[in-house]
């Protein structure tokens, strides 16, 4: 088979053939159509991530078709579409994850190949108005921003909602999530047309702002009505303070990324006073990943999939990807 193997960082993937592998007992082996890249595969390249273990298989999304099952294995069908949960171990609890938990693709073989091994316990039906890249658009992104605006944020109809970032892949679908649950959805970008983009999608957004304008969020705020309830965030950085002017009394400011670096400036009056939560969150659990399709199915969502790369082309998306122009998911169509 052909897979999409990071030897070391700092280095180019390569594609090349490795050896099939096979279900062992409990396990599925899965023909991967499609499988999508995230910012953690970047970040593995460059060395910006912990706990790298070196040669892997990238890739922690994809769909595609079981072929043959492991021992044991009663209740999937071979043929049948899927698409996999993104994590391993999690554990018990839902409040966190615990100490095994990793991201599928690295250092477990990920999903960037012809074909994976998976325990049939991560495997769920494919959302049949999904097509195989779609599908796999969803995993960890949809868990992201399922467990972020409901899962933490505990997000209302009726609320005000604040995305930040909106051509990144959890961003794009968070907005999805938020507008389909009933919320008012605005957004931020720090480029004018990727902004223009977004906002002429069919999400429901109400409007939004360049993060990078001088007081963007005073502005915002002004626009929207009034400051936000739900406030979305993978930037943190020097920017954390606009989101606290920005958030409504009792507001929740959720994060699940630091792609700005450390919170440079957080007043404790503004937080103490305003009565705000702020709150970290990652990935999420199978009982989460279970309520996001639920979710998905139940209103028809659909993933933005912004540009489509063959498998041998891998190194080429990762660095279309690492350039920052996409708006919704990269995803490699596997044939």
């Amino acid at each position: 088979m052909l897979a999409l193997q990071q030897d070391a960082v700092h280095q180019p993937a390569v594609a090349r053939e490795m050896a099939t592998p096979t279900p062992a007992a409990s396990e599925i082996l899965l023909k991967l159509h499609a499988a999508a890249l995230n910012h953690r595969d970047v970040w593995i390249q460059k060395g910006q991530y912990a706990g790298i273990k070196l040669p892997c298989t990238l890739g922690a999304d994809g769909s595609g078709e079981i072929v043959a099952l492991g021992a044991g294995v009663s209740d999937l069908a071979v043929g049948a579409p899927v698409i996999l949960y993104p994590g391993v171990d999690w554990g018990d609890g839902q409040r966190a994850q615990g100490r095994n938990f990793r991201v599928l693709g690295m250092p477990d073989p990920g999903t960037f190949a012809e074909y994976t091994t998976a325990a049939a316990a991560y495997v769920r039906p494919r959302p049949a108005h999904l097509d195989w890249a779609q599908a796999a658009a969803l995993p960890l992104a949809g868990l992201t921003a399922y467990r972020a605006a409901f899962g933490r944020a505990q997000l209302q109809a009726g609320e005000r909602v604040l995305v930040t970032g909106i051509g990144g892949g959890v961003a794009l679908v968070a907005a999805q999530f938020c507008a389909a649950a009933g919320a008012e959805v605005w957004v931020t970008s720090g480029d004018d047309e990727k902004l223009a983009r977004a906002l002429a999608l069919p999400l429901g957004l109400r409007g939004g702002a360049n993060y990078k304008a001088e007081g963007w969020a005073k502005d915002l705020t002004k626009r929207a009505g009034g400051a936000f309830d739900v406030i979305i965030d993978s930037a943190a950085g020097a920017g954390f303070e606009a989101l606290v002017d920005a958030a409504a009394p009792g507001g929740r400011i959720v994060f699940y990324g630091g792609t700005q670096g450390n919170i440079t400036s957080l007043p404790p009056g503004k937080v103490f006073w305003k009565q705000l939560s702020i709150l970290g969150t990652s990935m999420g659990s199978l009982h989460d990943f279970d309520a996001m399709l639920t979710f998905v199915n139940e209103h028809q969502l659909v993933p933005v999939v912004d540009k489509q790369f063959a498998l041998a082309e891998g190194e080429a998306a990762l660095r279309y990807l690492a350039a920052g122009q996409q708006l919704g998911k990269v995803v490699l169509a596997i044939a």
